[in-house]
């Protein structure tokens, strides 16, 4: 296979690390080292030839190869069988409702949540119970970290540079995980997006940090919804008052009560979309006043419709804890679902 990338050659190791890390071209962690070799075994994994154009980047028009997509991956860790979804989840950053270049050079420090469903979570082997959204596992952890060296260095989104974040978070070294399908009664995200059961995909979401919330103390649907959506009610007062993709993260132990309740993805959406919501007065009492002027009572939900909040089942199977992880900027980014190795020219990716 022949490659078009310049070639660098380094003594040892160690010597490759201080090259890279001396270009930049790391998120200040070891890389390993993309040998021509092991790109190949990617792209031959995926069947794409180096020169496949995946996308142009919307604002700049910057041409996303395959070549270049999987020199990153290798760096960060993947595997061939890694590539596809990294792939795939590129494919979908590269859509124009995501709008990637906002997302990217916020001050806001968002960071890309990226979420897997189908059979492609078991040929992976990742893990979406214990220690969920940190190293839970070996391919969400390189998959997610894949994503961002590919931004770093194919778009430049360097801190100071096209990133101009001013407080960031640890999503933006690697922010992804699968879906609990199977042991969930409930669709799964991708479902959701009408794309069947028996096909992988990826969801892409334009995200801030994760909150984590907790509940012990009711079997309540109502009641454990109520904890969640607070959540989102404090983001709403604390940072941008603006509706869009919230995520929610739902582990078991709320999950078996909710589903012992015979409470749905639809149901669980529908109850905080309708509870989570603010007046505008209430920003004067985190400080904000000078903002409320006249349209105090104004009521602002946190979603423009119950399909815009992301349900994902995942989590260890004890404790009565969730997670909200709120949107970068409202409306302005939406998350995207791709099936893996779709075809976009076959029609438009689901928007949520």
């Amino acid at each position: 296979m022949q490659l078009s990338s310049k070639i660098h050659e380094a003594g040892d190791f160690n010597a490759v690390q201080e090259l890279y890390h001396s270009h930049g071209w790391t998120d200040g962690l070891p890389i390993v080292p993309p040998t021509a070799e092991a790109v190949a075994a990617c792209l031959e994994w995926s069947m794409l030839p180096p020169d496949q154009l995946i996308g142009l980047e919307p604002v700049r028009e910057r041409p996303i190869t395959a070549e270049k997509l999987a020199i990153n991956a290798v760096m960060a860790g993947c595997l061939p069988m890694h590539f596809p979804v990294v792939v795939a989840a590129v494919t979908a950053m590269l859509q124009p409702e995501f709008l990637l270049h906002g997302a990217t050079a916020s001050t806001g420090g968002c960071a890309v949540l990226l979420v897997l469903n189908g059979p492609i979570r078991l040929e992976l082997n990742t893990n979406p119970t214990f220690n969920v959204l940190g190293s839970s596992d070996r391919a969400t952890m390189v998959i997610g970290r894949a994503l961002r060296l590919i931004l770093i260095n194919m778009l430049e989104v360097r801190p100071g540079e096209i990133d101009r974040s001013t407080l960031g978070h640890p999503g933006k070294i690697s922010f992804c995980l699968a879906e609990d399908e199977d042991d969930s009664n409930w669709l799964s995200l991708a479902e959701q997006q009408d794309i069947p059961k028996e096909l992988s995909a990826v969801t892409v979401m334009a995200a801030g940090a994760p909150r984590q919330i907790m509940n012990e103390w009711t079997t309540e649907p109502e009641e454990i919804l109520e904890t969640f959506a607070a959540e989102i009610r404090a983001n709403m007062r604390h940072y941008s008052i603006w509706p869009g993709n919230y995520a929610i993260i739902i582990a078991k132990q709320l999950r078996d009560h909710l589903d012992a309740a015979g409470w749905s993805k639809k149901d669980v959406a529908q109850r905080i979309f309708e509870r989570a919501r603010i007046h505008r007065r209430e920003w004067a009492d985190v400080g904000k006043g000078a903002v409320v002027r006249d349209r105090g009572d104004t009521v602002y939900p946190a979603m423009e419709s119950p399909d815009q909040l992301l349900i994902i089942a995942a989590g260890g199977p004890a404790g009565g804890f969730g997670a909200v992880i709120p949107p970068w900027l409202g409306h302005k980014s939406h998350a995207v679902t791709l099936p893996i190795g779709a075809c976009l020219d076959c029609g438009p990716p689901p928007t949520l």
